[in-house]
Formats: C-alpha cells, sequence, structure tokens
C-alpha cells in the first residue's frame, strides 16, 4: 500500500523513484520488520501474562532441564508473522499474484498453528491437535497453492541443482503432490527443530536469507539467464517478504535467545516452515532446500527414524528425538548445541548459493 502511494507521487518528488526497486524496499522492509518485533514483542509478553494465559507446556518425557521452561509465554510467534505481513502489505508489489499467494500460505499455516498452541494452552497438554488432522491441513493448503500456481502458468518442471538444463517433468498432478509434500515437509520440519531457545529461528533467518538472493535472481531476466536458473516473473518481489522475515527473525531472538523470555510456538513454526516451503516450489529450487534447511532436515529425519525404528526392534537409535535432545542427553549445554546448529546452517546456506555458479 505505501509503495503503491508512495511511488505513485515520483512524478512530482524525485526521490520517491527509489521505490520502484525492489531492493531499495527490501532493505526498508527490513528495518520496518526489526522494530516491529523489537517493540511489540515485549508488548505482546506482557499482554499474555496480564491476561493469565498459560505458558509453553513442556513434554513430560523431555529432558528434565527443561522444566525451568514451564511457564514461559508462547505464540511469540504471532508477533513475528504479524511483522512479515505488515512489512509485506505495506512495501510490496500488491498487484503480484505471487505476493498473494505467500500471504495467504502464510496465514492458513499461523491459524493452524495458533489453534494446535490454543489447544496446547488450554489443556496444558503438550500433544495439541491430532498428526493426522495437522497433515491433512497442511497437504490441503500446499495443493491449493500449487494448484493456482499451475493455473498461473508457473513451470511444473522440477530443477535439479548443480547440474546446468537437467529438469524432471513433474505434469500437474505430480507437481501439485511434491508442492503439497515440500509445504508439508518444511512445516513440519521447522514445527521440530523449534525445540530450544533460539535455535529454529537462526535457521529460519539463514534460509530466508539464501531464498531472497534465489528470488531475486530469479525475478531478473538477464540474471536468470546469466546463471543459467529458471526465469520466474515478479518472483523478485518475494524478496521483500524474506527480507523481512529475516529482519521480524532478528528482533525475535532479542527476546528467544537464551534463556528465553517467549517460546515461537507452533503459530510460528509452522507458518515460517510452510512460507519457506512454498517459496522454494515458487522460485523453483526446490532440491535445495534439503541443503539449505539441512538442520530442519536433521531434525525430522531424526524423529521419523527413531519412530520407526523403534516400532521395528522396540530400540531406539538416539537418547531422544528430535535430534537436539539427543545431544543435551549427550551432556552437551544447550547455548552450545544451539550455536553449533546456526553454524551449520550457514554453512549449509553458503554451500546453498554456490549452486548458482556451479552448474
Amino acid at each position: 500500500m505505501l509503495y503503491h502511494l508512495l511511488f505513485s507521487l515520483h512524478g512530482s518528488v524525485s526521490w520517491l523513484n527509489v521505490f520502484k526497486y525492489q531492493t531499495f524496499r527490501a532493505m526498508v522492509a527490513f528495518l520496518f520488520a526489526f522494530v516491529f518485533v523489537l517493540v511489540l514483542q515485549p508488548v505482546f509478553i506482557r499482554w499474555l501474562q496480564n491476561r493469565g494465559v498459560g505458558g509453553q507446556p513442556i513434554r513430560d518425557d523431555g529432558p528434565k532441564a527443561h522444566e525451568g521452561k514451564r511457564g514461559t509465554p508462547t505464540m511469540g510467534g504471532m508477533v513475528v508473522v504479524a511483522a512479515v505481513l505488515t512489512s509485506t502489505l505495506l512495501l510490496a508489489d500488491l498487484t503480484n499474484l505471487k505476493v498473494w499467494l505467500t500471504v495467504l500460505i502464510m496465514v492458513g499455516f499461523a491459524y493452524l498453528g495458533f489453534v494446535d498452541d490454543w489447544k496446547k494452552i488450554e489443556k496444558q497438554d503438550s500433544k495439541g491437535l491430532s498428526e493426522r488432522g495437522k497433515l491433512i491441513v497442511q497437504v490441503a493448503l500446499g495443493a491449493a497453492a500449487a494448484t493456482v500456481l499451475c493455473i498461473g502458468g508457473v513451470s511444473t518442471d522440477l530443477y535439479i541443482p548443480f547440474l546446468k538444463d537437467v529438469t524432471i517433468h513433474l505434469g500437474v498432478v505430480g507437481f501439485v503432490l511434491f508442492s503439497a509434500f515440500v509445504l508439508t515437509a518444511t512445516s513440519n520440519a521447522v514445527n521440530f527443530t523449534d525445540g530450544l531457545d533460539g535455535l529454529a529461528i537462526g535457521p529460519v533467518m539463514t534460509v530466508a536469507c539464501t531464498y531472497a538472493v534465489f528470488a531475486y535472481l530469479a525475478g531478473n531476466a538477464i540474471y536468470a539467464e546469466y546463471l543459467g536458473i529458471h526465469y520466474e516473473s515478479g518472483a523478485g518481489e518475494i524478496a521483500i517478504i524474506l527480507a523481512s522475515m529475516f529482519a521480524a527473525g532478528l528482533g525475535f531472538l532479542w527476546y528467544n535467545t537464551f534463556p528465553a523470555q517467549v517460546f515461537m510456538g507452533d503459530t510460528g513454526s509452522m507458518a515460517l516452515g510452510g512460507t519457506l516451503g512454498f517459496i522454494a516450489v515458487l522460485v523453483k529450487q526446490e532440491l535445495i532446500l534439503v541443503v539449505a534447511g539441512g538442520v530442519f532436515v536433521m531434525e525430522a529425519a531424526s524423529v521419523v527414524i527413531q519412530r520407526y525404528y523403534y516400532k521395528l526392534t522396540k530400540r531406539r537409535v538416539f537418547k531422544m528425538a528430535p535430534i537436539h535432545h539427543h545431544f543435551e542427553l549427550a551432556g552437551w549445554a544447550e547455548p552450545k548445541i544451539i550455536v553449533r546448529f546456526w553454524i551449520i546452517s550457514i554453512v549449509l546456506a553458503i554451500v546453498s548459493l554456490t549452486s548458482l555458479k556451479l552448474r
């Protein structure tokens, strides 16, 4: 809205012409989202406490060290989501269908996460919604968004990173199913990672930064041709959303860093994960998400391996899943786990970006 208003005045106020540049608007979105969360997060925390809203329920079978976290306010991800949405509505091109689809995906997954959080708080039970119920909604949201992308003319080919001109033609049905899987898997993987103070938001920020680069380049015909990546008209506007996501995460980390004053909750983790998964599909960089989001993949894989190995053998591979709890029980201090996972995430983000030239 602000973009459309200010840019329309550039004829009489020449310097307002800067708003036509996506890079400038991404920087403004970054600053706005950061300040938004930094200022409003403590207000939200106090509001939760004054309303007597119960804190985050702690897993009964979780590490004993987590008992001290009981009662910490949760659903802090609501402020992060609000910051990203507000920045987007103010500074992105609202005539762009891809922007609106990304916004709707974020809202849909945030609402699902909110319902899950609220059930946990209301019942003071860490289980929340049923796994099947959440999966059905996540798959439905992902399939619906992918279908709209197909109608909008987005390629249904799957591009193989690090290889030039190598694609797999999925077809409409294959693309819709694969996209639904990517969104669902990413949303749940981020949710699994959100188990220690600041653990999830760090990799969310590195993945957002990585895909901001991909989105900007994919939306520029000249850069896309030079780098040999798929050109997707209008994708550059998505970089504005990702810049605000990075900044909102940075602001949230101010209050979520160890020891956390507030938890993200499923409201934030599902929304951010689902949005990152959708953007990966949108800019045709789905497979590189396995590398860029390697921390999320590791966390989700540990849960799957632990569950099915135990069903088959009645024995455990890890001391506890997700894998960050395994390291806790192995004697690693919580801050050490968090920082080391952040380091891994940063390295993987750099590796992902090398795919732009290594093809």
